[in-house]
């Protein structure tokens, strides 16, 4: 084979070597930590014993170490079959591979000068077969699974035999006499039972108890390998040299052939594969585990988790709790209570470590020593919430209504500079932000037709010491054509209509919603109450709706999407017309500014 490919192949032999070893030293490092484990947490695995059969394909890639020339032998398809038995992390197996190496002639056929005949030589003939490896082997298994057994990691050795056949090959030329001449032979193998060894690391991933899929790599070494000998050589051939920049070639010495008996030597190969996993035999059930470890005068030993606020000492239910060994691994997890409370029953005493989260953030952990449980008594451990953020707790509703809004995009936005987060509320309308102490924030809503409440938040009027949660409701209002949505606080001095510093905070929450809702044009009016003469009313609402108008194209919103309307006093919303006695708050109730989106047939 060429050198370039020989060296590649001899690089990923020896790391595919390197990963093997160290993997087998990891998993038996796993295999006695897991010892440690006390008797009872064992117990509730879910790993059992039995057969496993791996049927599988894939892509052998060899080496020959021959070293004879014009003679190739190259990568080609495999087939293997193993059964293995399992008791938990250790098995033992066999298997069976059939793998074919296609043989390739690189003898120059092109342009062969022949001295003896002065001619070149035409009409080449080329037989030759392919190598078939037949091995079988068994030996030891070394996996780690997944706690739900559904994924596993195997590490396998395999000593066994190998038949080798095949490989022979015959090239021959007929020069211009029309003599036929042989260029190149090689006799192949007729090997049986030869030692050979493998090695590989598969994974395996089952979906259901019994079904799943394999895929892995190997190294496989055939040894004393050696070719047929009938009494000719191993491989005989013309050397032929390159004459000139013609490409020509011509024999180096015609009737010599160079002939080379080949010693034993080794075959050996990397090669991947994938396939079907099958697990035999019943698996015990959940209930039937219960069973057997049932034990009436066993004690009982349990462990209660409760995560508190460091600062405010409130319980924080919602804490999703993680408890894992001395390894790393998980023993279990949970979600407090709304007491903030969570009790592992029946666990093995360990030291374990206890961590939390809560929407996001990390609490400080905590331990158990094996020491601290107590028969049939609850240990109590406590997390805590350390961090000084407050936690917005928020809720989506439709105006007027307890009705949640669902698939709300929420903005959190910073007032002293152009950063702003970002969630989506839940099916019951709820969301969550974090807030800094000290900040001062702006938040809403973006919905398809709704038109959302901006609530103005100052950190700064809450206490972290003794506040955590800050509880909002987000009022958002469907924003149906023709229907008429009263702008709140929009108020104008005394015959004037200049918009007001209080008045330009609902004003910018129409700039957002049209901002949000680039298609949509509103009708934005102006009302008063009945007293004034009607002309004098007419006026003045116009020039305020005109007002109102001018202040919402001020903040980049084009003109033509907002036609002002000044109704004056022709829809109060009451009796209180002309020579009607009304209080003051029923007059108010009369004087407002409203907008409305404009339907698009009458746009």
């Amino acid at each position: 084979m060429k050198r370039t490919s020989t060296t590649f192949k001899n690089f990923l032999v020896r790391k595919l070597f390197y990963v093997y070893c160290c993997s087998l030293a990891l998993l038996f490092h796993q295999s006695t930590s897991a010892q440690q484990i006390p008797t009872q947490l064992k117990s509730s695995k879910i790993l059992k014993n039995g057969f496993q059969i791996d049927p599988y394909v894939g892509f052998d890639f060899p080496t020959y170490d021959h070293d004879l020339p014009y003679i190739e032998h190259g990568s080609g398809p495999s087939f293997g079959l193993s059964v293995n038995y399992y008791w938990n992390w250790f098995g033992i197996g066999g298997e069976v591979d059939y793998i074919i190496n296609r043989t390739r002639n690189t003898y120059p056929t092109d342009s062969i000068f022949d001295p003896s005949s002065a001619g070149y030589m035409t009409d080449f003939s080329l037989q030759k077969k392919n190598v078939s490896r037949l091995f079988y082997g068994i030996g030891p298994i070394f996996r780690y699974a997944s706690p739900n057994d559904k994924l596993a990691v195997e590490f396998t050795g395999r000593g066994g035999m190998s038949i080798i056949k095949g490989g022979e090959l015959t090239l021959e030329g007929t020069n211009s006499l029309l003599q036929p001449e042989l260029l190149n032979y090689f006799s192949g193998y007729d090997l049986k039972n030869i030692w050979s060894a493998k090695a590989d690391i598969k994974m395996k991933y089952f979906f259901n108890d019994y079904i799943g899929v394999n895929f892995g790599a190997y190294y496989m070494q055939h040894f004393n390998a050696h070719a047929i000998h009938d009494g000719l050589p191993y491989n005989a051939y013309y050397k032929p040299f390159e004459q000139g920049d013609n490409g020509r070639y011509q024999f180096a010495q015609k009737g010599a052939m160079v002939r080379e008996n080949c010693c034993n030597h080794g075959i050996r190969s990397i090669g991947v594969y994938a396939g079907v996993a099958l697990r035999l035999g019943k698996r015990i059930k959940p209930q039937q585990e219960e069973k057997v470890e049932e034990c009436k005068t066993c004690d009982i030993f349990n462990l209660a988790i409760t995560a508190k606020d460091q600062y405010t000492g409130e319980l924080l239910p919602e804490t999703d709790v993680l408890l894992t060994d001395i390894t790393g691994a998980v023993v279990r997890t949970g979600k407090t209570n709304s007491f903030g409370v969570l009790v592992f029953n029946d666990i093995a005493p360990g030291n374990y470590k206890v961590s939390g989260k809560l929407f996001g953030t990390d609490l400080n952990t905590n331990t158990t020593a094996v020491d601290e449980y107590k028969p049939n008594q609850t240990l109590q451990k406590e997390i805590l919430y350390t961090d000084r953020n407050f936690i917005i707790k928020g809720n989506a509703v439709v105006c007027n209504t307890q009705i949640p809004l669902s698939d709300v995009q929420v903005l959190l936005r910073e007032v002293s500079r152009a950063a702003e987060k970002t969630t989506v509320s839940d099916a019951q309308g709820n969301f969550i932000f974090h807030l800094k102490e000290n900040s001062a924030m702006q938040l809403y809503g973006k919905k398809q037709s709704y038109f959302s409440q901006i609530i103005d938040i100052d950190a700064s009027n809450y206490d972290r010491d003794n506040t955590l949660f800050v509880k909002l409701e987000v009022c958002m209002e469907a924003t149906d054509c023709d229907k008429a949505i009263r702008l709140q606080n929009i108020h104008y001095d005394l015959d004037k209509y200049f918009i007001r510093e209080d008045a330009k905070t609902e004003l910018n929450r129409l700039v957002q919603f049209m901002s949000d809702n680039p298609l949509v044009k509103v009708e934005l009016s102006s009302h008063t109450d009945s007293r004034a003469t009607h002309d004098y009313n007419q006026r003045l609402s116009q020039n305020r709706a005109n007002a109102a108008k001018d202040y919402i194209v001020s903040k980049g919103i084009p003109a033509e999407r907002i036609v002002a309307i000044g109704y004056g006093e022709t829809k109060l919303l009451n009796r209180c017309a002309d020579g009607v006695n009304c209080s003051e708050e029923d007059h108010q109730l009369n004087r407002r500014t409203e907008m409305k989106v404009i339907c698009p047939d009458k746009q």
